[in-house]
């Protein structure tokens, strides 16, 4: 694939239009993790191609949208271009999006923010539940991180490097209703994205031809003769009345946990079954793995000692990442035998 440089001029013009109200960076997503997508030529429209900047027609080939960014490539150059993008929105907020891949790499971000003294307004977490159907079966059914697992990572190394305070969350992954809404809030968010419930809401059937042109209900379409079906004015009541029964229902259940926002929701004041017969509490499953820090925990030798030595490790690495990535010149450069070396004694 070829990589199109980073155009900061095409940027600024639609960064710091009115309607734009903050910037993410996705570097992955969990219906597809490290992969990359395809817009097809026949999908591509006058209007498409001025957004992507794709030029006049007729566009006869596919328009690739590689797996990884060229604008820069290492935890510190991810830090150098939010504050690029930052300057050159005129300060919106920016930040990144991904889905959870080995923990480690999200820890080497945060010694990248501590390094650098960069970070992001905000961090987007994709659980591997996402889905679409343009993404491959394999992929969207067995890679990348869940939304649970990902966000305590996410959400425990921000708040144990001392960065979670000036960074908010949000998440995403079967967020479609009340209970959902509400559990994503104590498991560390402090925004939830909904995508599926509302493409119900729309009039999404599943029917996995998102990639085709061929979406018969007419959202994921450009052929107007199958858009035709979407009747906007009766959608739009749908849409809406699922977005205000979805939030009045997580109110609902907030207050029968006898708090009184989304804020004061924790993993104490919810519980699951675990084996069929007990049953425990968020904050107790696999607390070894991704157990809430404290507020700057990964920073001293003493905090160090009261983390688990899961997250020690991961937090171990993700340094060697950060640090050796950093340092390298050459293009091809592979941190995974390094850090296998470097962690034989953690």
């Amino acid at each position: 694939l070829s990589f199109v440089a980073f155009c900061p001029d095409q940027f600024t013009e639609n960064a710091t239009k009115d309607q734009v109200k903050m910037i993410e960076i996705k570097l992955s997503q969990g219906a597809k993790p490290a992969h990359g997508g395809i817009l097809p030529a026949a999908k591509i429209t006058p209007l498409i191609s001025e957004a992507r900047g794709l030029g006049d027609g007729p566009w006869t080939t596919d328009c690739a949208s590689p797996p990884r960014h060229a604008a820069f490539s290492t935890p510190s150059e991810l830090m150098g271009f939010i504050k690029q993008l930052r300057e050159l929105s005129g300060g919106k907020p920016i930040g990144f999006k991904l889905c959870v891949g080995q923990p480690h790499e999200f820890a080497a971000l945060c010694h990248a923010m501590i390094d650098t003294g960069i970070s992001p307004d905000f961090i987007t977490v994709d659980g591997a539940e996402g889905g679409t159907g343009a993404a491959p079966p394999e992929f969207q059914d067995s890679i990348g991180m869940p939304l649970a697992e990902g966000l305590r990572i996410v959400d425990g190394f921000l708040t144990g490097a001392g960065l979670r305070e000036n960074i908010k969350i949000i998440a995403a992954g079967k967020v479609y209703d009340g209970f959902s809404l509400v559990r994503t809030l104590a498991l560390g968010a402090d925004v939830t994205n909904c995508a599926r419930g509302m493409m119900f809401a729309l009039g999404c059937i599943q029917a996995l031809k998102c990639n085709t042109n061929k979406c018969p209900t007419g959202i994921a379409t450009q052929d107007a003769r199958l858009s035709a079906g979407l009747h906007v004015p009766t959608k739009e009541y749908r849409v809406a009345n699922f977005q205000a029964a979805t939030v009045h229902a997580a109110q609902e259940i907030i207050g029968a946990m006898g708090v009184r926002s989304g804020r004061e929701v924790s993993q104490d004041l919810i519980f699951k079954r675990d084996n069929g017969v007990h049953v425990t509490s968020l904050a107790e499953v696999h607390k070894n793995y991704f157990a809430k820090l404290k507020p700057g925990q990964l920073l001293s030798e003493e905090g160090l000692a009261e983390t688990s030595s899961a997250m020690r490790r991961w937090w171990a690495a993700g340094r060697v990442m950060h640090e050796e990535s950093r340092d390298a010149s050459g293009d091809g450069y592979d941190y995974r035998e390094d850090v296998s070396v470097k962690l034989a004694a953690v």
